[in-house]
């Protein structure tokens, strides 16, 4: 008896789409998107293009007449004024200072929302609620309710107990500014490490746990490195918005009291000094730090991605 064998049937070449009719079903597939892309440009394409040609300029609002092109000196006064390299010592004092404490907190809140309790789903809410607070009305809570040295929860607190009635906004101006953004930004780096705790293989855990590691060393050497995306992850984000905040400084402070960072010399230089050149520099310098910030954000969520559709 002998075998046979029949040799594999090859498949079909796929045919490609090609000629004019293909093309014509391609820019039928991509007309919807057309009116947004047109409405993206226009609003932020080419005021960013505008931002940047007047930055090229001293240009002066009160004297339209007198501006002239004058390259990048512009650029050369922000990085080299006193006042400007000091707003930006502010902003990257700011940024580090509200992002790395509320990380630390959001770390330690998520350590505890992983864990199985009575009531957990309320102060889960609770905890969130502070990100879903308007910017300026987050710094017109710690302003008002929370600082005001006659009337404020913080100094009645104090006085119950017997202790100084400071003024904190005087006292403490950038203090005062950093703890109302750890306050509202906390719960967005809570839920980004949270996510990463749930992520967790927890047989990894409970093979530890059998050989006796303890809770500590699972944090450490389990927990720690596995979270270390999501930690960058909310560094880079939180980063990316602190470096442009403007509602706190202006509600709390009024960027007095040294507390007036990159952003806001940007208001006081365009509305106030109507230097509409030197503000369009100092702008474009601050989206420039923020496309880089950005760029680092989303290779970390590319790498996130990744991990998981290796995992699955």
């Amino acid at each position: 008896m002998t075998a046979t064998t029949t040799a594999p049937v090859a498949a079909p070449p796929v045919p490609t789409p090609h000629g004019p009719n293909a093309r014509l079903r391609a820019w039928a597939t991509r007309a919807p998107l057309l009116p947004a892309l047109v409405f993206m440009i226009v609003v932020t394409q080419l005021p960013f293009v505008a931002t940047v040609v007047i930055s090229f300029f001293d240009w002066n609002a009160l004297y339209p007449d007198a501006r002239r092109f004058t390259g990048f000196d512009n650029y050369h006064q922000v990085l080299t004024d006193a006042d400007l390299r000091h707003s930006v010592w502010t902003t990257v004092l700011l940024t580090a200072t509200v992002v790395l404490v509320s990380l630390l907190l959001g770390m330690a809140l998520a350590l505890l929302l992983d864990r199985r309790f009575r009531g957990r789903g309320v102060v889960r809410t609770l905890l969130i609620a502070p990100f879903l607070v308007v910017p300026v009305a987050a710094a017109l809570l710690w302003k008002h309710v929370l600082y005001n040295p006659e009337y404020g929860l913080l100094n009645g607190l104090l006085h119950y107990v017997g202790g100084p009635q400071p003024d904190w906004i005087s006292d403490t101006p950038l203090l005062a500014v950093e703890a109302s953004l750890v306050w509202q930004w906390t719960p967005f780096m809570m839920l980004i490490l949270l996510a990463g705790l749930q992520s967790r293989d927890q047989q990894q855990i409970e093979a530890a746990r059998v050989d006796g590691a303890s809770d500590w060393q699972i944090f450490r050497h389990l927990t720690l490195p596995h979270l270390r995306r999501y930690l960058e992850l909310g560094a880079l984000l939180g980063s990316i918005y602190i470096v442009q905040n403007f509602d706190a400084v202006f509600t709390i402070t009024s960027g007095g009291l040294g507390t007036a960072n990159l952003p806001y010399t940007v208001y006081q230089s365009f509305y106030q000094a109507h230097e509409n050149g030197l503000a369009s520099a100092a702008g474009v310098l601050v989206v420039i730090g923020s496309i880089v910030i950005a760029t680092f954000a989303l290779r970390v969520v590319s790498s996130l991605f990744r991990e998981e559709v290796s995992r699955a």
